[in-house]
């Protein structure tokens, strides 16, 4: 299979921001012994609750594809944030669309590392869900939507890079 490679480059105000989007089939030998999205956060301990979110959702497979995917990831600490009994009811069968839709919010096609970011300017990045995100670095701080801050980024999977997050985001 072929892998096809694409560029695509967002115009800001004082220059560009290049983010590398892979589209296709990544050559597994490139990815070495790395553990695809979801085994990475499952090893890391602190996305429980995204985990049992994301089988919720009967997203597990996907998330364990070929991608590449860039996952926004929060950690259980930003879940806990949430309004009491927001997680709970999300987890119900009958809130299952409502819970793909903040999950997939949080994820990205492509793999976009945190080298592609230019202090001071904000990028719009469309997520799975369909709605896009904003991508801002400022005083060495790389936010999302204004309000989650990326503290650990660039962990690299088989199949994708994960941002952890302190803030869940919700679409609109």
């Amino acid at each position: 299979m072929k892998t096809v490679l694409s560029r695509v480059s967002l115009a800001a105000s004082a220059g560009a921001l290049a983010v590398t989007l892979a589209v296709g089939t990544p050559h597994a030998a490139s990815h070495g012994d790395k553990a695809d999205i979801v085994d990475t956060a499952v090893a890391a301990g602190q996305f429980s609750t995204l985990v049992a979110a994301v089988q919720a959702a009967g997203l597990v497979e996907t998330l364990k594809g070929e991608g590449p995917f860039t996952v926004f990831a929060p950690t259980d600490e930003a879940f806990a944030k949430l309004p009491e009994g927001t997680v709970a009811s999300l987890l119900q069968p009958e809130n299952r669309d409502q819970l793909v839709s903040v999950l997939t919010y949080h994820v990205v096609a492509g793999a976009i590392t945190s080298d592609a970011a230019v202090p001071g300017e904000t990028v719009q990045v469309d997520t799975v869900q369909g709605q896009p995100i904003s991508i801002t670095v400022s005083d060495g701080t790389v936010m999302v939507n204004e309000k989650a801050s990326v503290v650990t980024a660039d962990v690299m999977a088989s199949n994708g890079v994960i941002h952890v997050i302190d803030t869940v985001i919700l679409p609109e």
